[in-house]
């Protein structure tokens, strides 16, 4: 599965990129992902991405030009199977594990990054196949809602788990411990295990999980 990134800050993945499941998926080939500076397709000697929005208002609005011609440059790379272009907006749905089961089965995200006021809406209208959203606040930019979608998504790419089975069988979550079974924090106070956790019984552990 491939990651095509538009953003004005490519350099902001970086360390997250580095570490951990994304950096061993990267690894063992099973994603790709290209952060691409929106800057190299914009037209003009001084590759301006934005400008003031029109009927007036605070800040500025990124341009639909470089983000369509980045669009199409990517698309040019032929890729097998399907692909989709994201817009992220808090407008947009929800992101959700069924949202990111659903486009693990792409074999290419484009993640569209707005920053500043927001994106010239014809982004949204012509070039983008949805709008997702991660949730009812704002942030500067489009970078991190990236970043979660992607871990997300790639938790459904098969081999990107050590396991097969992972949190998202279950409602969501349920406690986790490991040892000690017994911890004092202080004297007099013990905080310990549930005793489920602790008898052999696979069936009933499982049961637990599911309710807690």
């Amino acid at each position: 599965m491939r990651f095509d990134i538009l953003t004005i800050f490519p350099r902001i993945f970086d360390s997250y990129l580095k570490e951990s499941f994304l950096k061993r998926a990267q690894k063992k080939g099973l994603v790709t992902i290209v952060p691409h500076d929106l800057r190299n397709f914009a037209i003009g000697k001084h590759k301006k991405v934005d400008d003031k929005p029109f009927g007036g208002g605070p800040g500025m609005v990124l341009k639909v030009d470089p983000i369509l011609k980045a669009v199409q440059t990517i698309k040019r790379e032929k890729t097998r199977g399907k692909e989709r272009v994201i817009l992220f907006s808090i407008r947009g749905k929800k992101l959700d594990a069924k949202t990111s089961r659903r486009l693990a089965r792409y074999d290419r995200l484009i993640l569209v990054c707005g920053r500043y006021e927001g994106v010239d809406e014809r982004v949204a209208e012509h070039i983008a196949d949805e709008e997702i959203s991660v949730g009812d606040y704002v942030l500067s930019g489009g970078e991190l809602p990236a970043l979660v979608l992607m871990e997300s998504v790639c938790r459904f790419v098969p081999g990107f788990l050590g396991k097969k089975e992972s949190l998202e069988e279950f409602k969501g979550s349920y406690p986790t411990y490991t040892r000690p079974e017994v911890f004092s924090p202080t004297k007099g106070k013990r905080w310990g295990v549930p005793k489920v956790l602790l008898s052999g019984n696979h069936k009933e552990i499982e049961k637990w999980r599911r309710l807690s």
